[in-house]
């Protein structure tokens, strides 16, 4: 039996297509039908045939690798967000033969000063952003650039051009609030981070104007921010917003980690979630059903918008000149057991 690898040729006369056709399909060339390129990458994993990446790079001149960067300080090994959010990207990019690539960012350089050296260097056909700030100067170096790139978030410039993928989380926070209110809930708590990221700016502004549109003179929001990554911080705001007599009876946390401290801060000082305390977050982490009584949360898909932000960037790969694509999801509410009527 012959133990020759699979080439293109051989893809390309399986499908009785061309090989410049097969090549283009692997690539995700935009001008190659979606149903072929599936057909084609479908017939590549059924032979075995596996893309000489060398021989391709001088070819297209293109290195077959997407990157996204992480600080050393912030993404851990267990962060449950990162989990999901690096399978969608994988499983997204494997569909047109383009490989993730993370990159660490050390403490001594700047995530725009390795995304730079990405994009010099040639390391990479595209880039991958997360955690977009208000003003980012990622999206300003890699949009100057004309680099394919795509952005989890969105900055407050609403008229700048480049893809991103979001969660409309100024509507989900609106929501929470009017169910809250709806149940009786007057005293409100936001406990958010202090770093100028657009998604806290939205969920934030969200729950605000909710409570503004109420009118109710009753009604009371108390906001702590905390960096995002002092654990220690993070508890001693929450201890302190909740070990009083008149606490928030509803507390947001501006994503399921903090909301799922929020829970662990109130069972320390003998809370009850819900008869004492309505506890509400967003992203729908894994850890989210697993948090006693269970976190009531918005639905991110985050593995869903990973796969979606991999389709834009591979397209955006095959073909520079095309206009940007940007997506807002407007996340479900997955009601569990942390949120009630309000204690009388």
């Amino acid at each position: 039996m012959s133990r020759k690898g699979k080439t293109l040729k051989d893809l390309a006369a399986r499908l009785d297509i061309s090989v410049a056709t097969a090549s283009r399909a692997l690539s995700g060339h935009s001008r190659i039908a979606a149903a072929t390129r599936e057909r084609v990458a479908a017939a590549a994993r059924e032979i075995g045939y596996v893309p000489n990446r060398a021989a391709r790079a001088l070819v297209s001149g293109r290195s077959g690798f997407a990157a996204l960067a992480l600080p050393v300080r912030g993404y851990g090994v267990g962060d449950a967000f990162l989990g999901e959010f690096v399978s969608g990207l994988t499983a997204g990019l494997g569909r047109t033969g383009v490989d993730l690539v993370l990159t660490t960012v050390p403490a001594s350089r700047t995530e725009l000063e390795v995304i730079r050296s990405l994009v010099v260097g040639g390391r990479a056909d595209g880039v991958v952003i997360a955690r977009v700030t208000e003003e980012d100067p990622r999206v300003d170096y890699l949009t100057a650039q004309r680099f394919p790139f795509v952005a989890h978030g969105r900055t407050r410039d609403a008229g700048a051009a480049f893809s991103w993928v979001d969660t409309d989380g100024r509507a989900a926070f609106a929501e929470a609030v009017d169910m809250l209110y709806a149940l009786g809930h007057r005293r409100f708590g936001l406990v958010t981070i202090d770093e100028p990221t657009t998604f806290r700016a939205h969920r934030e502004a969200g729950l605000r104007e909710a409570l503004d549109r109420r009118a109710d003179p009753s009604t009371r929001l108390e906001t702590v921010a905390v960096p995002r990554f002092d654990r220690a911080r993070r508890a001693a705001a929450v201890r302190a917003m909740l070990d009083r007599p008149d606490r928030p009876t509803a507390v947001l946390g501006v994503f399921d980690g903090i909301a799922i401290g929020v829970l662990e801060e109130a069972a320390r000082l003998g809370l009850s979630a819900p008869a004492d305390l309505s506890v509400i977050g967003f992203d729908n982490t894994p850890e989210a059903a697993l948090a006693p009584p269970g976190l009531t949360t918005f639905d991110s898909e985050i593995h869903r918008s990973a796969e979606t932000m991999a389709a834009m960037l591979t397209r955006a790969i095959a073909d520079p000149d095309a206009p940007p694509e940007t997506l807002l999801v407007r996340p479900p509410l997955v009601a569990r057991g942390s949120h009630g009527p309000a204690p009388r």
